[in-house]
């Protein structure tokens, strides 16, 4: 992986690249970004979802995780037109809890990671980090299709 697509995000411990994406509420796949760790949730929120309105322009309402707070909310809704509402983990509580809303992203991160391909980083640019997300997901989505036939 190039030091240009490589960082370091010491809040989440996480070294080389995040993955971020959006999902329907069946956990199908929408819009994915792919950055450097060092890169903030807030900032690659915003091109996570300009890409998302441009794709899928009927979308007015979107759940988001408790890091892309702050301006990425005002921009949502004043430029893109998009209710960016962010679920956030209350403060009395210890361990592992499941949030509504959230553990749809979660479990579509679950299923991507049963991809061989995708449990290391193996891609050397960014787009096509990207682009064997969505091969994964189609992959994902056609086996789903074919149980139903039977």
């Amino acid at each position: 992986m190039p030091a240009a697509t490589r960082g370091f995000d010491a809040g989440k411990k996480i070294n080389g690249r995040k993955r971020h994406i959006v999902v329907d509420t069946l956990g199908l796949l929408l819009a994915v970004t792919v950055t450097a760790a060092s890169v903030t949730d807030r900032e690659a929120g915003q091109t996570l979802l300009a890409r998302l309105s441009e794709r899928h322009w009927r979308i007015t309402r979107v759940w988001a995780d408790g890091g892309y707070i702050g301006q990425l909310v005002d921009l949502a809704r004043s430029i893109l037109r998009i209710a960016l509402t962010v679920v956030k983990r209350s403060d009395g509580t210890s361990g592992f809890t499941v949030l509504p809303k959230r553990w749809l992203v979660e479990r579509t991160f679950a299923w991507l990671m049963r991809i061989r391909r995708l449990a290391r980083d193996y891609e050397t640019r960014a787009d096509s980090s990207e682009a064997m997300i969505y091969w994964s997901m189609s992959m994902v989505m056609s086996r789903r299709l074919a149980k139903r036939g039977r």
